[in-house]
């Protein structure tokens, strides 16, 4: 996937410049990455996806990621939630990602009503963040069955059954297109409805994640690409830079040496903090009868602390360059807009510190989210 996504890199960053006047991608860039199966990363390769594991997931998205914020956020999420093919019923499975331009947009942002019907389900509600909404064929909001039932679906609904809501006016991560959506009282078949803790119908540890661990894996990546892009644009373009006031180019500056090496070790170990989560996460789930909480807990940690980290780089990056960064022509301005973006993310919150610190205190997480 690597050496697919190298291949159709020069339109990817030869359009990347519109991505935020337009507030979405190009029908041409995003066509190329449905072609090239970025949006089908952990689809059953029975199902005609890549099906790939969790790690290897990470590596792609994060290579994306530093390409572009909006590509890597898109990657991720379209990519993501294409693990949906593991829980439908095959018939669904294959309606919703059969053609090779199918892209699933979800939201976990709200909770709508998913009232039982013959047959299946009346879906209805509002929706944010549902990234990619442009461009998708299919969109998977959650819905509780039955008002105070406390039982939390998918329900898996074709574009036609959707009214959009073009209102994505935001500084980061511009081009992204995550809208809103809603629907009314829409008709969906139950075999396109699961539930947000479902029992996989095929094999593999990417289809029995805890639910919120899996939504929060599809982005959480995408932070730690960007710094690592940041890092990469500065090192490619400093080296006949010169501050304002200074004789020495910054790539021959000792303080940009220090610098940069400090950003390449904290990235590296927060990425190296994240698999070694995602490893323990899934050596968990795979053993029977194993308590969860921890490698959960652990996980959610990891993922807020690299996002931490990942601003922090891009923001000393953009110091480093100086003037420079504050200019629309250059790769450094829209980075840092984005990672601030995608920091904000509730995958990635500092209220996860917070229950971290309160497991290991011993004290009550029973509300806690994670």
């Amino acid at each position: 996937m690597i050496e697919r996504f190298e291949q159709i890199r020069p339109l990817l960053a030869g359009q990347s410049g519109r991505f935020d006047a337009d507030r979405r991608l190009s029908d041409e860039v995003f066509g190329a990455l449905s072609e090239a199966g970025f949006f089908r990363l952990l689809l059953p390769a029975q199902l005609g996806g890549c099906g790939l594991s969790p790690l290897d997931f990470m590596t792609v998205v994060e290579h994306a990621a530093a390409v572009d914020g909006t590509i890597g956020w898109l990657v991720g999420n379209g990519g993501g939630i294409s693990r949906a093919g593991g829980y439908l019923p095959l018939d669904a499975a294959q309606k919703v990602f059969g053609k090779p331009s199918a892209f699933v947009a979800s939201s976990t942002g709200a909770i709508g009503k998913a009232v039982p019907a013959k047959g299946g389900y009346r879906i209805t509600g509002r929706w944010p963040f549902a990234s990619g909404a442009p461009h998708a064929t299919t969109f998977a909001p959650l819905c509780e069955v039955n008002e105070g039932s406390g039982r939390i679906v998918l329900a898996f609904l074709p574009r036609e059954a959707v009214n959009l809501i073009d209102n994505w006016h935001v500084s980061g991560m511009r081009g992204t297109g995550s809208w809103d959506f809603e629907a009314d009282n829409a008709f969906l078949p139950a075999e396109f409805v699961c539930d947000f803790q479902p029992n996989p119908t095929h094999a593999g540890v990417v289809y029995r994640l805890p639910g919120i661990s899996a939504f929060v894996w599809t982005v959480a990546t995408v932070p730690l690409g960007i710094a690592k892009g940041a890092i990469d644009a500065l090192i490619s373009l400093s080296s006949g830079h010169r501050r304002q006031g200074m004789t020495v180019p910054v790539a021959e500056r000792e303080l940009a040496h220090a610098e940069i090496g400090r950003c390449l070790s904290q990235c590296r170990a927060a990425g190296a903090y994240m698999r070694s989560a995602m490893s323990a996460l899934c050596a968990s789930v795979e053993s029977e009868g194993s308590d969860l909480v921890a490698a959960r807990i652990n996980y959610r940690l990891a993922c807020s602390h690299a996002a931490e980290v990942a601003v922090s780089v891009v923001l000393r990056v953009n110091d480093l360059i100086g003037a420079r960064a504050l200019a629309e022509s250059q790769p450094f301005e829209r980075r840092e807009r984005d990672v601030r973006a995608a920091a904000k993310h509730i995958a990635m919150s500092a209220e996860q510190f917070v229950i971290g610190g309160r497991y290991a205190f011993g004290g009550d997480i029973s509300g806690a989210s994670f």
